[in-house]
């Protein structure tokens, strides 16, 4: 019997360091992204505005116009998508359309920003973007750099 309630009591012990690991800190990630966005930051010679839920953008140039954006709008555009260490992930050279509802948070956050025909860069901490999981080459809590220019606005 002593026996058997040391190793339940061992298991419990596991299960419960196990699901502590498995929970997703969001705002502590955003403290280690913030971090290393300074330094990104710092290191190249970038002036950017932090927003308050922790997106830093740059806007290299606002477009004209004055829509106003929803999760049905379909923005069409252009982008390069890089990790901090300068490694491309994801481009468009050509104009995508891309429902604003479905994509990361730093984009639904950072394209309102500008209007038709702007550009601007996003620096998009890991809670604004992937979180904890990988996609394809990106790795689980990444910040990623984006450029994005702003072709069309359509709903």
């Amino acid at each position: 019997m002593r026996r058997f309630i040391l190793f339940a009591f061992v298991i419990t012990l596991f299960s419960a360091g196990c699901a502590k690991e498995d929970q997703y800190d969001a705002a502590k990630q955003l403290v280690a992204d913030e971090v290393l966005i300074k330094d990104f930051i710092a290191k190249n010679n970038i002036t950017a505005v932090r927003h308050s839920t922790g997106l830093y953008y740059t806007i290299i140039n606002p477009g004209s116009g004055s829509y106003n954006y929803t999760t049905n709008t379909v923005v069409n555009v252009k982008y390069t998508g890089t990790l901090l260490n300068g490694q491309l992930f994801d481009s468009a050279t050509t104009g995508t359309d891309i429902p604003l509802g479905q994509v990361i948070d730093g984009w639904q956050i950072g394209i309102p920003l500008i209007q038709k025909g702007g550009k601007i860069r996003l620096i998009i901490p890991s809670p604004l973007g992937y979180r904890n999981m990988a996609r394809g080459s990106i790795p689980a809590n990444s910040v990623m750099d984006f450029t994005v220019e702003l072709l069309d606005v359509k709903n």
